[in-house]
């Protein structure tokens, strides 16, 4: 699902917030980074780039109950959810133009501050298990920048970085629930047998 995530947000940008239209060439503006040298992560230039820098994620509290009622009514065993928020990093690289960096980022922000919410109802594409999206822009420090970045092992580029909340793992093994009365009805079947 976190993979599901990310897509939806570096297509729904690409979408919404094209290349300039004095941009020649017509490929996607937002891409994923790929692999570095030495374990570093990979920006091409003249891009922007979703990145997870916190490869943990954060997990809020766990709610929920063990059971679950299924759409057929029936009682069903089931771990709690799993509510997780992530951290994504949006990394403009126009290594020739930084200003081309900085405008870029100011569109990607611009764009998330009129946009801050995803749901079913206004993002159809969504899907289905991803009920909402929730971007809440969050302010580093230099040296909790200087962390991310060096656990990238990259050069410093013009960034900001998203709390995307939140994501919900749901167990799909649930089994069914055995009721007390179901106990009973067994025990005496095996008693009379």
């Amino acid at each position: 699902m976190i993979d599901d995530v990310i897509q939806f947000l570096r297509d729904r940008l690409n979408q919404s917030v094209p290349r300039d239209s004095s941009d020649v060439v017509a490929e996607d503006l937002f891409v994923f980074p790929g692999p570095g040298k030495d374990d570093s992560i990979g920006l091409k230039s003249d891009r922007c780039h979703p990145a997870r820098p916190d490869r943990r994620g954060h997990r809020a509290p766990e709610t929920g109950r063990y059971e679950r009622v299924s759409s057929a009514g029936a009682r069903q065993r089931a771990e709690p959810e799993i509510r997780m928020n992530l951290w994504v990093l949006f990394v403009a690289k126009f290594p020739d133009d930084y200003g081309q960096s900085l405008h870029q980022l100011s569109r990607l922000v611009r764009y998330f501050q009129n946009h801050r919410v995803f749901n079913q109802e206004n993002s159809p594409n969504l899907k289905p298990e991803i009920s909402q999206l929730v971007l809440e822009l969050i302010t580093s420090s230099f040296s909790e920048q200087n962390e991310i970045w060096g656990a990238l092992r990259s050069a410093y580029q013009p960034s900001a970085l998203y709390k995307v909340k939140l994501i919900v793992f749901q167990d799909d093994d649930s089994r069914p629930v055995t009721t007390v009365q179901e106990l009973i009805q067994n025990v005496v079947q095996a008693a009379t047998s």
